[in-house]
């Protein structure tokens, strides 16, 4: 496949000292995987007259008409970026080579969000955030003042079941942390009855369970923690959770996702889906170890860590080289005819750190 030539990146924007800021950043980022065949090719456009396709970003401008799919506008204080329905708020000053760092972004093959965000992070190490704290912060989230308790740094295995059964199958074997997630509950007291089960499993076993989504079952339930993804930040009453002691896990996909997740202060934050999975459907490419790695790194220090998406016994050992802290595994431990064995062998790779 022929990869986009960074200059291409830019269209209708005659400043040669812009391309020359982007390529230098572009080579303090170093080597990065070949995209997939099918991944965006993003551009950035100086006016929305010049955007020609789906994948073309329009400078300065709020509105586009079609066939244009992004916009990114600069206002004071804020840039904002729209990607069809989506809105992306960042609020602060901009560095002075954010635009060629956005660029540079781009050509790393990040959703434009992420690049974004990374583009306009106030401080940069090899030209990458050097913390979450070097993100810029993201403008209209709520006020939000609790907090919730910690959790162990290294998560370790972390198998996310179906039901109540496999929480106590692999707590009994020894394994510390589960997540119970239920994609179609028959009814709400079937659904009880399951969190309760699971609960009460972790309980006898000694093991910490998180509930998936279905957090005021698991206040009721008295369960560990929950995990909610970025789109139950919408709905969910963090408040109450924090109150009620629950730890609260957080899905998140990039660095804008991380940021956000920071405004609420989780005990842990999820990074995925690291490889192709058939168990979840998710809108953003995979993210691999290579962008996993530079993941972990922004967020060293402030949260444990867990990757989640497509991991089995193979690929686990290259995944705990990131340095990430837990592994999410659904059918590593569900496929094997032998559950015991497939849980030993994983938790070999942990052993092996």
């Amino acid at each position: 496949m022929n990869r986009m030539k960074l200059d291409e990146r830019i269209v209708g924007v005659d400043d040669t000292g812009l391309r020359e800021a982007a390529r230098a950043l572009r080579e303090q980022l170093g080597v990065w995987p070949v995209p997939q065949p099918d991944a965006p090719r993003w551009r950035v456009c100086a006016e929305p007259a010049l955007v020609a396709g789906p994948h073309d970003i329009a400078l300065g401008a709020l509105v586009l008409s079609e066939p244009a799919g992004a916009a990114l506008a600069i206002d004071e204080g804020v840039t904002a970026l729209t990607l069809g329905e989506a809105r992306y708020r960042f609020a602060g000053e901009r560095p002075a080579d954010w635009l060629a760092a956005f660029v540079a972004y781009l050509d790393c093959d990040f959703e434009p969000q992420d690049a974004l965000c990374a583009a306009l992070s106030g401080e940069r190490g090899a030209g990458w955030p050097l913390s979450l704290d070097a993100l810029p912060r993201i403008d209209g989230l709520p006020t939000f003042a609790a907090s919730f308790p910690g959790c162990p740094e290294k998560l370790g295995l972390y198998p996310v079941v179906p039901n109540a059964e496999w929480i106590d199958r692999l707590a009994a074997l020894g394994v510390k942390t589960l997540q119970l997630r239920i994609k179609a509950p028959v009814n709400a007291d079937a659904l009880r009855g399951e969190i309760d089960a699971a609960v009460a499993a972790g309980a006898r076993h000694g093991a910490h369970v998180y509930i998936n989504d279905h957090w005021r079952e698991a206040i009721d339930a008295g369960a560990y923690g929950v995990h909610l993804g970025q789109e139950d930040l919408l709905t969910a009453d963090l408040g109450m959770i924090a109150s009620a002691g629950l730890r609260l896990g957080l899905s998140t996909h990039g660095f804008y996702e991380m940021k956000v997740a920071d405004h609420f202060r989780p005990s842990y934050l999820a990074i995925g889906s690291i490889f192709a999975t058939p168990t979840k459907v998710v809108a953003t490419p995979p993210v691999g170890l290579t962008r996993l790695g530079r993941y972990v790194d922004t967020v060293a220090g402030r949260y444990p860590t867990v990757a989640i998406g497509g991991i089995d016994r193979v690929a686990l050992p290259s995944i705990l080289l990131t340095g990430v802290g837990g592994a999410a595994v659904v059918r590593a431990v569900t496929a094997p005819a032998d559950t015991a064995a497939a849980v030993a062998q994983l938790q070999e790779a942990f052993d092996a750190l």
